[in-house]
């Protein structure tokens, strides 16, 4: 059995614990008690809590956001996600939690929410998918987690792991990568409020096909850093092994910012063209820190950005 969650909270001090006797009921009420209502296209109803970094871009469409994925454990076409996701099986999941932390184990999901304001868990932000992309995701702070269990001081990055499960996920049965699928960010980055667990969007449970039932979200990196289906989060002290600077490091760095001044060896990086907006859709200049700049430069200052992409 997993081990329960343990936090430092009162029931009093969170969101009554009716709400929480599921996550699908823990997504229905975080939609119909958030305060500040907002409807993207299609969407009428779906209210959510924007965060101090919300956009004022109108969010895509779900059909948009959830059906154009890449998420190679489904296959590698844009539509295969959607085609392939409805297989796997998503609760009950649980996280384990190890390496240089204070509380290792292994935690139920529906735990870790439980544990959590829902002024904690309600974003709206910009998320880059290797493509141009507004989602209005639901979650809270990866650092929120991490207190929790208690950082280790000798701990400097965070390594993330994937679900393997070939039965259920029809593209890890062949050697497209070398599975599970990893990720990797430096503690302060990981530990910056911009950085999200998402465990749903638009106010509902998040769709398979979109890493459910959580994933990582770092608005300011390319899409491939946002690992999805998250089974393990482990703090070291050694930069850990992310899947495609593994599969590739001459083209996909380590850090994977969004910078419109070093260009992918096959392709320029200097604009873009959000998904949507047609086959004529016009392409706009690519923001620096995927327009993050002024909250996140500091982390990378006095590095060479060309050398550490």
């Amino acid at each position: 059995m997993p081990a329960r969650w343990k936090n430092d909270l009162n029931w009093s001090d969170v969101t009554p614990k009716a709400v929480y006797l599921s996550r699908r009921q823990w997504m229905a009420g975080a939609g119909a008690l958030a305060a500040g209502a907002f409807a993207g296209p299609g969407m009428a109803g779906i209210t959510t809590v924007p965060s101090r970094y919300s956009t004022d871009e109108a969010p895509n469409a779900l059909e948009e956001i959830t059906g154009y994925n890449n998420f190679y454990e489904f296959g590698t076409g844009k539509e295969d996600p959607a085609d392939n996701a409805h297989r796997l099986t998503t609760d009950p999941w649980s996280v384990t939690i190890d390496g240089l932390v204070d509380k290792p184990g292994s935690y139920d999901l529906a735990d870790i929410l439980a544990g959590l304001t829902l002024e904690e868990r309600i974003y709206r932000l910009r998320c880059v998918e290797a493509w141009s992309m507004v989602v209005p995701w639901v979650g809270f702070e990866l650092a929120t987690l991490l207190d929790r269990v208690g950082v280790q001081p000798s701990a400097r990055y965070v390594y993330f792991e994937t679900l393997v499960r070939p039965e259920e996920m029809p593209g890890q049965r062949y050697p497209i990568l070398d599975w599970p699928y990893r990720e990797g960010l430096r503690l302060d980055e990981a530990m910056h409020p911009l950085t999200l667990l998402a465990t749903g969007l638009y106010g509902e449970e998040m769709p398979n096909q979109n890493g459910a039932p959580i994933r990582l979200v770092v608005p300011w990196k390319y899409g491939f850093k946002s690992i999805k289906s998250i089974v393990r989060i482990s703090l070291v002290e050694d930069q850990p092994e992310a899947t495609w600077n593994m599969q590739n490091p001459r083209e996909y760095g380590f850090y994977s910012n969004v910078n419109p001044e070093v260009d992918h060896p096959r392709w320029s990086q200097a604009s873009e063209r959000k998904i949507g907006g047609g086959l004529f859709a016009r392409r706009v200049p690519t923001q620096m820190f995927n327009g993050y700049g002024d909250e996140v430069a500091g982390l990378y200052a006095g590095m060479d950005l060309a050398k550490f992409y």
